[in-house]
């Protein structure tokens, strides 16, 4: 059951008493732990990019205790509306708020008797969400179609290496794009091939072109690109292109206009995915080849094309998404550099249940755990930073849990069609 007027009476107090402890717990952590600094302490919250810009905000200075102890009697005040009565449909919407709670206060604690640049939290966020978001559309073009792609983190290290390459030896970052692409659309169409036409275990073959992506650059990163870097390991980057205008809006204009062409076609890339699959015949036949593919057969889809298609195009998003981080993060390719964020875009496509919008959010959110690891690196917390480094992972399996036995994929995904 996944909505509250489908449960049972039990089912709902069982949830109600599952989220207000949870929003219990979470208050005490606050009370507890982050309001208790030294008296007077104070956190600074910049809201500026940089000095100079043409509409400077003020700092946000703020009582790190009085702060935190409001919010966790917020998060208090939602557990006992929670036990008492429930938000119904709107659970999900609060958990959400506790969250958003629980890490303001964290943030502000961390931040006692220090000062941390929101600007510079959230334009990480959309940057580190980059790769995820593109390898989260590869992924809900072809779960809509009916294929399981396991192998997009082997997308991503296959486009970030022949980006750079390519990029390298023609000295053009636009060519190392399409390097980029190219591997990612490659990978894509070995695994149609495997999975459509030889019908192999898609799980199986992800894995394996998983694994073969990975090992392939792996070893041609130490026998080819660190053996002469300077001939194939120094692509040219894409530049930050600043929007007239927007790019001077306070806060949202550094966040969303400042970026290079890369993190730019992330957002055309979810808004046209978006289009394409719920707003035109094409997208209607994409998602009913992958929801009952016997029924668009005899319509007159073609099923298998269909998906080849789907499959090919979704690696050349996912390849995109590789060339990220050759030619705009890190201006040089080495070894298994997408640091699992492949795993991590099947999470967000998950979370956004298979919604190209859906897994955006999700890919924000997961970049924003990282982001935050970023920024509380810099400030003097006593976390170890290799803990913080984890915290993208942890918040991967925590939010994947809570959906278990709540998602409903297309029908016929991870079923090979046989035409009668």
């Amino acid at each position: 059951m996944t909505t509250a007027t489908l449960q049972t009476p039990e089912e709902l107090a069982r949830r109600n008493r599952r989220f207000g402890m949870f929003s219990v717990l979470c208050a005490a952590l606050m009370a507890g732990v982050f309001a208790t600094v030294p008296a007077g302490s104070q956190a600074t919250f910049v809201l500026t990019a940089a000095r100079g810009e043409l509409i400077e905000l003020p700092n946000l200075v703020v009582g790190v205790t009085p702060a935190v102890l409001v919010m966790a009697a917020g998060v208090l005040a939602i557990a006992v509306v929670q036990f008492t009565r429930g938000f119904g449909s709107r659970t999900v919407l609060m958990a959400a708020v506790v969250a958003a709670l629980l890490v303001t206060a964290f943030l502000t604690w961390a931040a006692a008797g220090d000062s941390v640049s929101l600007i510079s939290l959230f334009r990480g966020t959309v940057r580190s969400a980059t790769p995820i978001a593109l390898g989260a559309m590869c992924g809900v073009m072809c779960e809509r179609a009916g294929v399981i792609n396991i192998a997009i983190e082997g997308q991503l290290v296959a486009g970030a290496f022949a980006a750079a390459i390519t990029s390298t030896v023609f000295a053009s970052a636009w060519i190392g794009l399409g390097g980029g692409i190219a591997a990612g659309m490659l990978i894509g169409g070995m695994l149609a091939l495997l999975t459509i036409k030889f019908r192999a275990d898609q799980i199986v073959s992800g894995v394996v072109l998983w694994v073969l992506a990975v090992g392939t650059t792996s070893f041609l990163a130490t026998q080819v690109l660190g053996r002469d870097a300077a001939r194939f390991n120094t692509p040219v980057r894409f530049p930050t292109v600043e929007i007239r205008g927007l790019s001077q809006i306070p806060i949202l204009g550094p966040v969303l206009f400042r970026h290079t062409i890369i993190g730019y076609a992330m957002f055309i890339a979810v808004a046209l995915l978006t289009y394409a699959l719920f707003q035109t015949r094409w997208g209607l036949r994409l998602r009913s080849v992958g929801e009952h593919p016997k029924a668009a057969d005899t319509v007159g889809i073609k099923v298998l094309a269909t998906r080849y298609k789907a499959v090919i195009l979704g690696g050349a998003f996912a390849g995109i998404g590789g060339a990220w981080f050759t030619l705009d993060a890190t201006g040089q390719f080495s070894r298994e550099m997408s640091g699992g964020r492949g795993f991590i875009a099947l999470a967000a496509m998950l979370v956004g249940r298979y919604s190209p919008v859906g897994a955006f959010g999700a890919a924000l959110l997961f970049g924003f755990a990282s982001g935050l690891a970023t920024s509380v690196q810099q400030l003097p917390v006593p976390i170890p930073s290799t803990l913080m480094l984890t915290a993208p992972y942890l918040i991967t399996i925590l939010v994947v849990a809570g959906l278990v036995g709540r998602l409903r994929p297309p029908a016929a995904t991870g079923k090979p069609y046989v035409k009668e």
